[in-house]
């Protein structure tokens, strides 16, 4: 939603000046004159520097959900569209949601309608949400399709905190890791450093080995930290584009473990996307469009834009998604029963929930394989260090004792 100043004419004849919110100088124009004025110029602000956002914010998970709630019920209850807004825009939490819903009931005061208005926030909300939105007000059917909506997005809610509480033990224990590394490196091996060196006398390799390596940390740790920060920086760099987000996507499929999860995790978002869209009476072409954009892995989304083409010619679904080889047989196989059966939605949801459950147990095989090798790698750095120590220590001893 810009920002346009105007100039106008009332009809008692004063000139006014102004400041409105719209799409466009032709809409705003228009509303003016409906509003009796005569209106003489009107022109976009521009907006400053310091003004513009450099990566738009999208309105929180749990914030769309309670928007999509409470339009339903509003909807349901045939509370005219801008008194719901305004209540949402007095009582939303979230900064961004009310700047829309305010947006969004001067869009409609121009006569937009409501998917129209919300569409000029596209980037706020899921690329799925405002063609559901859409199609829900050419069938008539709005409140339902954002009850769906709040529904679909709890859901998504509820698999996103499965996976991060499912990581949680794991990363507290690399955590704890790399923290008690850093301690034996930087406080307790300098001690024993000078403790050496102030006997002169012959040191193991192992412990040679470790002071070295000690030496080395604490005094190129600088550079060190620069390595990984260019490194890192390198990295995103790499994967914001085409090719490096290509051949990430393709690596992560393919690691042991953690390519099931991966794959999982697409393949259950994508069912369940599907699901929404087509259960909200979006055409099929656009929904699978939108489907296969929220997968989020460019190996799935170019697989599937063939999928797409070989449906528009006329093969349904089901088949090209056979040749993907990206899915399994139980996908295409439900797809094909809910193709003949007129049931797509159903099961596509079906499918959706059956690899949620897939996708959980895959995540906690992924926690127990990772624990163990956690704590056997600090067990192995930990035990290094105790076995240098101990080692020089005798073998200062024996050298005492013989002289």
């Amino acid at each position: 939603m810009a920002r346009f100043k105007y100039s106008a004419v009332t009809p008692e004849g004063e000139q006014v000046v102004g400041f409105v919110k719209g799409s466009s100088v032709d809409g705003v124009t228009e509303s003016l004159v409906r509003q009796g004025l005569q209106v003489r110029v009107v022109s976009a602000v521009r907006r400053s520097i310091l003004q513009l956002e450099l990566t738009p914010k999208r309105i929180k998970p749990v914030e769309l959900s309670n928007f999509s709630r409470q339009m339903a019920a509003f909807v349901a209850a045939g509370v005219p569209m801008l008194e719901a807004l305004a209540v949402v825009e007095a009582e939303a939490g979230d900064k961004r949601l009310r700047m829309v819903a305010g947006d969004v009931a001067d869009s409609l005061r121009f006569g937009e309608t409501f998917s129209s208005a919300m569409a000029q926030h596209a980037d706020t909300f899921p690329t799925f949400y405002i063609a559901v939105l859409r199609s829900a007000e050419a069938t008539g059917d709005l409140a339902t399709v954002l009850i769906q909506l709040a529904r679909y997005i709890d859901r998504d809610m509820d698999s996103k905190r499965k996976i991060r509480a499912a990581l949680t033990y794991p990363s507290l224990v690399m955590v704890m890791s790399m923290v008690t590394v850093g301690v034996l490196t930087i406080f307790v091996l300098p001690r024993f450093k000078d403790f050496f060196e102030s006997l002169n006398a012959e040191l193991p390799l192992a412990t040679r080995l470790l002071l070295r390596t000690t030496g080395l940390l604490m005094d190129w740790w600088f550079l060190l930290v620069v390595l990984l920060a260019g490194m890192l920086v390198a990295f995103v760099a790499l994967v914001r584009t085409g090719r490096g987000r290509a051949i990430r996507d393709s690596l992560l499929l393919r690691f042991p473990v953690i390519g099931d999860v991966v794959r999982l995790t697409v393949i259950e978002r994508f069912c369940r996307v599907l699901s929404a869209m087509v259960q909200a009476g979006v055409p099929i072409p656009q929904a699978l469009r939108l489907a296969t954009i929220s997968a989020n892995n460019l190996v799935y989304e170019k697989a599937l834009v063939g999928a797409q083409a070989a449906m528009l010619q006329g093969e349904g679904i089901s088949r090209p998604l056979a040749r993907t080889r990206l899915f399994p047989g139980t996908v295409t196989q439900m797809v094909r029963v809910g193709e003949d059966t007129g049931t797509l939605d159903d099961q596509l949801e079906t499918v959706a929930t059956y690899y949620e459950q897939e996708l959980e147990y895959k995540l906690k095989r992924l926690t127990n394989l990772f624990e163990p090798v956690a704590i056997i790698t600090v067990g192995v750095v930990v035990g290094f260090v105790a076995i240098a120590l101990v080692s020089a220590i005798y073998g200062i001893y024996n050298q005492v004792d013989l002289n």
